[in-house]
């Protein structure tokens, strides 16, 4: 006990000049006090950093993070985006695939069986930037699917049966549904000015010129139906505006390469396949 209370003097000395720059009067008694003193310190430190900060969930045994509350919420929200993107990127891939003609569920027979005339660079350097163009317009698309999702437009789920379909227009069925030839709906003649309306109340989700197709229209109907007018030589509608059955969306025309004459090229979609029209709608 004398020993630690025993006084030792500490100098602290220039070691050039030699010069007392100041001395401090210790004993082992305070040195371990001060070191005890700073020791507590540096532990409330440690564990008030481990209580009171995410730290604590670091520690060992501290408890399962999962378990916590609000990891649970946001984990559940992150699984609940994760879902709706997927969707979301379904949704957007089958219309693309529809609009360039892509169609993984037919088989695909050489274009020449179908398309009038000889491919050339030109027609593939344009066909490329039309593809360019279309992916831009998925984004509004996009839009008009949320819009729709949110007004419960196609929460129906009704066989193609039972529904009504207003003609598109009135006239001679010139080429009918040919999947085998890439023909993914019915050419219809009529004469020249007549007005194309819309079979169903609908979105409309593509209003566009493209090199085969020439200006086309496409609806987004409920019971998840697709509708596209092609060959149009004059479109009424831009995407985005909703359209009434029966009414007036395009004008009849002769545009597009796989056109030889004015008529009508109209598809009917059902879940992403396409249908028979004729098979539902009177075209006489």
């Amino acid at each position: 006990m004398e020993r630690l209370q025993h006084t030792y003097r500490l100098v602290i000395m220039n070691n050039e000049t030699f010069e007392e720059i100041g001395s401090y009067r210790l004993s082992l008694l305070n040195v371990y006090i001060a070191l005890s003193t700073l020791m507590v310190l540096v532990a409330i430190l440690v564990v008030s950093l481990i209580v009171f900060t995410p730290l604590k969930r670091l520690v060992p045994g501290y408890g399962d993070v999962s378990s916590h509350p609000e990891l649970i919420h946001l984990n559940r929200e992150i699984d609940s985006l994760s879902e709706a993107l997927e969707a979301q990127q379904v949704y957007t891939e089958s219309f693309r695939k529809i609009l360039v003609g892509d169609v993984e569920t037919i088989q695909e027979v050489p274009e020449e069986e179908y398309q009038p005339g000889d491919s050339t660079l030109q027609v593939d350097r344009i066909k490329e930037d039309e593809i360019l163009r279309r992916e831009v317009e998925l984004e509004e698309i996009q839009e008009i699917a949320q819009l729709t999702k949110a007004n419960n437009f196609s929460s129906r789920d009704l066989p193609l049966e039972q529904m009504y379909f207003t003609p598109p227009l009135s006239g001679e069925v010139s080429a009918g549904f040919a999947p085998d030839k890439k023909h993914y709906g019915v050419d219809v003649l009529a004469p020249k000015n007549t007005a194309i309306k819309a079979v169903m109340d609908g979105w409309v989700i593509a209003s566009d010129w493209t090199l085969e197709t020439g200006n086309t229209i496409g609806i987004q109907h409920a019971n998840n139906i697709v509708t596209f007018y092609k060959h149009n030589s004059v479109l009424l509608k831009e995407i985005g505006s909703f359209v009434k059955a029966g009414e007036a969306v395009a004008i009849i025309g002769n545009t597009g390469t796989l056109s030889d004459g004015p008529h009508l090229h109209f598809e009917l979609w059902s879940k992403g396949v396409p249908v028979d029209p004729a098979q539902y709608i009177n075209f006489n």
